[in-house]
């Protein structure tokens, strides 16, 4: 599919969200037994050699740069199993700790992290999430990172229900003051026990979901990553490193990229790039576009960053597209005791 069309199909899904639209079908009806059929023998394969137990990584991270009477930064992830860190055995392996770390580290300021991610979560669970995030006003979340999707698309939730059920969870954050970051939905055709056509499909309607959470994230006032290619290319190239056990979460190495990925936006969020850094780089193709054209693009390369410019133009809301240097997450110390 072409950038151009991702990006209409990905305008109608955000509006049918939007405006209480009704699903948009992602597959032919002569393909349904087939894909039923591949669907329920990926399952089988997949979750072979899962690690169901996922470390709890909550705490205070960077705590060295703790000064009195200065509060620390508070992280909060939500989503499903790759939010969580399912996968791998240790806390500091989870894309929290990396993430919470590397804040901690660039901001020189320690980071608090929460997280109320649950393996397995579609979309509908978000509202649940925002609830546990939001539930003491006195500690709002600095910063939210959101990563959800892959779940949507495994159990064929309409793409207007799932991103209606994301913006509104952007929104409600937004509303109580916490920055908002959303990895978009990962590249489900990189998941190494999924055959053809289903493969071809699977990224098909995940690179669909992933273009139009960005213009549901947008439109509410949070940022997005790309995580697409980065459950693409590069896994396709190193499944047995950048996979875990169950050849579909990932590995250590696996949320080391992603974190890597996200970072530089969530940094971007907290205001701690110089300014400089924010305007856009024409040697790098970043630039000013339509949502939809932004988020098109977005959905088919690895760590793109979109985020809201300017309210109106001639086709609508205009996004920025920024194509962040990655910056590299060593894995953490352990977190100190929650504050």
């Amino acid at each position: 599919m072409t950038s151009m069309a991702r990006a209409r199909v990905a305008r109608r899904i955000a509006a049918g969200a939007a405006y209480g639209g009704g699903g948009i079908g992602l597959a032919g009806a002569a393909t349904v037994g087939l894909l039923v059929a591949q669907a329920q023998l990926a399952r089988r394969r997949v979750g072979n050699g899962a690690t169901p137990h996922v470390p709890n990584a909550d705490g205070l991270y960077g705590a060295a740069y703790t000064v009195p009477g200065e509060p620390a930064l508070r992280l909060t992830m939500l989503g499903d199993s790759t939010a969580a860190g399912q996968g791998v055995r240790r806390a500091g392996q989870t894309p929290g700790a990396l993430l919470a770390s590397g804040v901690a580290a660039i901001a020189e300021r320690p980071v608090g992290l929460s997280t109320v991610a649950v393996p397995g979560a579609c979309s509908d669970d978000l509202d649940r999430q925002v609830t546990l995030a939001l539930a003491d006003p006195s500690r709002v979340p600095d910063i939210c990172v959101i990563m959800v999707g892959a779940n949507d698309v495994t159990h064929r939730m309409p793409p207007t229900r799932s991103v209606r059920h994301l913006s509104s969870a952007v929104r409600r954050l937004r509303t109580a003051g916490a920055e908002v970051v959303v990895g978009t939905c990962p590249d489900l055709g990189s998941v190494e026990p999924v055959r053809q056509p289903l493969r071809w499909l699977a990224r098909r309607a995940s690179r669909q979901l992933a273009a139009a959470q960005t213009i549901g994230v947008v439109e509410q006032g949070g940022r997005t990553v790309s995580l697409g290619d980065l459950l693409g290319p590069e896994f396709a190239a190193n499944p047995r490193e950048l996979f875990g056990p169950d050849s579909y979460h990932p590995s250590a190495e696996g949320y080391a990229t992603a974190a890597m990925a996200v970072l530089p936006t969530v940094c971007a969020a907290l205001g701690l790039w110089p300014a400089e850094e924010e305007r856009p780089d024409a040697a790098r193709r970043e630039g000013f576009l339509p949502v939809a054209r932004a988020a098109a693009e977005a959905a088919s390369e690895a760590g793109t960053e979109v985020t809201a410019a300017m309210p109106a133009g001639p086709r609508g809301p205009w996004a920025l597209l920024k194509r962040r240097r990655r910056r590299r997450v060593p894995e953490p110390e352990p977190a100190a005791p929650p504050v």
